[in-house]
């Protein structure tokens, strides 16, 4: 099957310059069953590929209209027929119109009036036109949509919103402008009958597409995806994200395989975007992300370092108070020797001389804290005759006052902590020790994982059918930064491993 839908791609592309991305976008959405809106200037061979991709099919009609706000749904549905008005009947002759055929062209689809909308919107959405009081099943398989610009109105937003794929296409670049010179008008080959596509293909393919399956790292690059988008506050509703689903589903198994990859997820760029200028938003956001694939996630394993590093700085920047040998805490007095005393106090003196505090029954008897000399306590509070004071009931001489220890003035010192850095036990370093050594090797296990992508890329890109060829710069550059990224955080890791080697036992 890939082999045969190689050839039906190829065949679409010939000779059409610039539009390989078009071209896939249509073959792959068609064969999944949806629709294409392309987006760009007249003769930009748009209609041309809507005609091609008809011809890979072996039955079916061909519709093709262009709306323009005065069209008629009988342009679009078929005339009304005569016969059944005559019977009272409301029906249209469908036959060679839209809901007769299994590829359509509309051009400038947002053009279509409320008389033409939601008919249309049936159709795409559910492949069912009522006709009279009937409502009949249509052999539509894709339309493809086609516009020069957005559309304006809140009204057409039901019918943007049918378009799960969406390509703006622009005119041949001057690189290749040469070449579409000189095409040559030659008419092409048809696609040989046996190469072609019927509906019973197409209901195996999407079939089969329900049994892949959706692997972790693809769920967790949507997810990531997803949060991208929603802190860029654009809006994509759960209904396309499903759509989105069956679309890789179906080019995973249209490429052989049985589970999406993370190289599937290049499609998403071309259905998530509503301005044209998102669409490179989000394909940079998954050029950057491809590492995931290999389960390389970049800002969650910077966090989980970083975290590490901020964990070991607390931990080795730790301290404890020191202990003397008998166990008692350490403490540095007024000169700076070491003491097991919170506090010391020492005597007070003022030029040399010995400083006292005033008698008991004074408020203050520290002066404010500057004590007392010998002949200021006299002079303030002793007698002059016989030096004494009246001191809780009795007289007291000065000389029998300053001898007591207890009146001397003393100046009284906060001794600091003496602190060392934290001893650590050999429990607690051994175990951080396997924890950073395990992310430290799961890191380098994705590095490797990364670089076999790298010497596989060039390959995988080449044998998608829906990847264009260019890309494979593009992946390869994006991927060499997520190796060069897994080397970085090791190497932060591998200092980490070393900083809790180095802590402090006890």
């Amino acid at each position: 099957m890939k082999q045969r839908l190689e050839k039906l791609r190829d065949y679409l592309l010939h000779d059409l310059i610039e539009r390989d991305t078009a071209v896939r976008l249509a073959l792959l959405s068609t064969l999944a069953g949806e629709h294409l809106l392309l987006i760009g200037e007249p003769g930009t061979a748009k209609s041309i590929l809507a005609r091609r991709l008809h011809l890979v099919f072996q039955e079916g009609d061909y519709f093709e209209r262009l709306l323009t706000r005065f069209t008629v749904p009988e342009e679009l549905f078929g005339p009304l027929s005569i016969r059944a008005l005559e019977k009272d009947r409301y029906e249209r002759l469908t036959q060679g119109y839209l809901p007769s055929a299994n590829i359509a062209f509309i051009d400038e689809i947002f053009k279509a009036n409320s008389a033409i909308l939601n008919a249309l919107l049936t159709i795409l959405n559910e492949r069912e036109f009522d006709n009279g009081d009937q409502r009949i099943k249509l052999p539509l398989i894709a339309v493809i949509g086609a516009s020069n610009e957005l559309p304006d109105n809140p009204e057409l937003d039901a019918l943007y919103d049918r378009f799960l794929c969406r390509y703006k296409v622009a005119p041949v670049s001057a690189k290749a402008f040469p070449q579409l010179l000189t095409l040559s008008d030659s008419k092409q080959q048809p696609v040989p009958e046996n190469e072609r596509l019927d509906m019973q293909t197409i209901r195996q393919i999407q079939q089969q597409a329900q049994r892949v399956t959706l692997p972790e790292d693809v769920i967790l690059l949507l997810q990531s995806l997803r949060l991208y988008l929603q802190q860029q506050s654009l809006y994509v509703s759960d209904r396309r994200w499903r759509k989105i689903i069956k679309l890789m589903q179906v080019s995973a198994v249209t490429n052989d395989r049985d589970s999406v990859s993370i190289w599937d997820c290049w499609l998403l760029q071309h259905c998530l975007w509503d301005e044209p200028q998102h669409r490179r938003l989000i394909a940079d956001w998954y050029q950057s992300h491809m590492g995931i694939g290999s389960g390389f996630n970049h800002e969650r394993l910077e966090k989980l370092v970083h975290t590490w590093e901020i964990t070991l700085q607390s931990e080795s920047s730790s301290t404890t108070q020191s202990k003397d040998a008998a166990g008692e805490l350490l403490y540095e007095d007024a000169d700076g020797h070491p003491t097991t005393l919170k506090e010391s106090s020492e005597a007070a003196a003022r030029d040399g001389e010995p400083l006292y505090l005033a008698p008991p029954d004074e408020d203050d008897r520290s002066n404010n804290g500057s004590g007392y000399t010998r002949e200021e306590l006299l002079e303030s509070f002793f007698d002059d005759i016989y030096q004494q004071c009246h001191i809780n009931g009795q007289w007291k001489h000065i000389n029998a006052y300053t001898n007591k220890a207890a009146n001397r003035l003393a100046h009284h010192h906060q001794n600091r902590p003496i602190m060392e850095a934290s001893r650590h036990a050999e429990t607690f370093i051994s175990g951080r020790t396997r924890e950073t050594q395990a992310i430290f090797e799961d890191i380098n296990i994705l590095k490797g994982k990364l670089q076999q992508q790298q010497l596989s890329l060039e390959q995988t890109i080449a044998e998608h059918l829906w990847i264009p060829a260019g890309f494979s710069e593009k992946a390869a550059q994006s991927l060499k930064q997520s190796v060069n990224a897994a080397a970085g955080l090791a190497a932060r890791m591998e200092l980490v491993i070393a900083g809790y080697s180095e802590l402090p036992r006890e």
